[in-house]
């Protein structure tokens, strides 16, 4: 018998080699003025962004330009909002990486709104939003959060007092996204590592979650079936082979459409207030807390004998068979799972968190800000305080 569940909505998928090209006659449908939003330089470096300002100009779309330049702020945002109000914009391309889509969806937003977008996030802010929002079309050059198939936008202020937190509404799920695997084929092999663990994370932990439906469990196993395979390819020789590319973006769409309906688990629960205090790019915290937390939920779900914690270690054992896992035991299969993690780590090259300035000291403060969020048994404090120390 199926319980009941929820499934919000997904926005327009094009995907496949080549799909950029259609950016101009996609942009015009909305209207003339576009708020073209990219990151620093990689875009301009690949050689994709000229022919997107020319695609974009042939069909006479006005360009207005907005480069985010690391993790979205709130500065970052409030000034783009100002520049954008002024010129009219009727549509917001947002061609990047996870950071890029995340403010362009928060800017698309705020344009429909008075006030500043701090004012908006949740925790920290007491205004709601009304949910109006500029079209978004969104174009990931990297294959990591799944911006692109979300309906939150998360904005970072980093250092003493720092936060990380989304601004949400079902409305700011992006109207259209086009996954063409040729824009990721520049991404260096680190940022592929980084972005695809991300994805891989957030696949992991909605197909365990506590809010799991049959939906979702089906869209995280198609995701992983495609991205563990493909992941560590992309990282080395299969760099530029657009199917191997195409195979990580799918997954990571699909880790952005099943979080946003099932949520994520205790890695993100720790990973978002680490990256409040340090500039440690999301995916390399949450590649280096995964293992620990596999194998920390794993031995809990075994402590206990309920018929959830029976089908979660079900769950886990059937990723580990996406691994590779032989063995009949369930829990042999979920040991090689948190072997194949911890291997990958080493593989991919992920940096330990200890390099971006993560020590003993700051344990205790992220445990206390730490959440399991829907874990299918939470880890206890001691436990989040190890997975921390695990990878300093």
């Amino acid at each position: 018998m199926i319980s009941a569940f929820t499934f919000s909505a997904m926005p327009k998928l094009i995907f496949g080699p080549g799909t950029i090209g259609r950016i101009g006659e996609i942009a015009a449908s909305f209207g003339k003025n576009a708020l073209l939003v990219t990151g620093s330089e990689a875009l301009e470096r690949s050689g994709h962004l000229s022919r997107i300002m020319g695609d974009l100009k042939t069909v006479g779309m006005h360009v207005h330009q907005c480069c985010i330049a690391g993790e979205p702020s709130p500065v970052m945002v409030d000034q783009a909002v100002t520049d954008g109000k002024v010129k009219g914009v009727d549509v917001v391309l947002a061609v990047g990486g996870g950071s890029v889509l995340d403010a362009s969806k928060a800017i698309a937003a705020m344009l429909k709104e008075n006030g500043l977008v701090i004012d908006f996030l949740e925790g920290v802010g007491k205004r709601i939003p009304s949910g109006e929002s500029v079209p978004v079309v969104a174009v990931p050059t990297t294959s990591g959060t799944g911006s692109e198939a979300t309906k939150n936008a998360v904005i970072s202020r980093v250092g003493g007092g720092g936060f990380k937190k989304s601004l949400r509404h079902d409305n700011y799920i992006p109207r259209l996204a086009i996954l063409d695997p040729t824009l990721c084929v520049s991404a260096p092999p680190l940022v592929t590592a980084a972005c695809g663990m991300d994805a891989l994370t957030q696949l992991i932990e909605s197909y365990v979650s506590s809010q799991a439906s049959p939906l979702t469990d089906a869209l995280a196993m198609d995701g992983m079936r495609h991205l563990v395979p493909a992941l560590p390819v992309a990282c080395g020789n299969g760099a530029t082979d657009t199917g191997c590319r195409g195979a990580v973006a799918y997954g990571a769409f699909l880790s952005g459409v099943t979080l946003a309906n099932a949520g994520l688990g205790v890695v993100h629960g720790v990973a978002g207030p680490m990256g409040a205090i340090l500039s440690i790019p999301h995916g390399v915290a949450c590649a280096n807390l995964l293992p620990y937390a596999v194998k920390a939920t794993v031995g809990n779900l075994t402590a206990v004998h309920t018929q959830c914690a029976d089908a979660a270690i079900d769950k886990f054992a059937r990723i580990g068979k996406l691994f590779g896992a032989k063995h009949e035991n369930r829990l042999d299969c979920c040991r090689h799972l948190v072997g194949c993690l911890y291997r990958w780590l080493d593989q991919l090259g992920i940096p330990r968190l200890g390099q971006f300035g993560l020590t003993h000291a700051h344990v205790d403060f992220l445990v206390q800000a730490a959440s399991n969020k829907n874990s299918p048994l939470p880890l206890s404090a001691d436990q989040i305080g190890q997975m921390i120390q695990d990878r300093c």
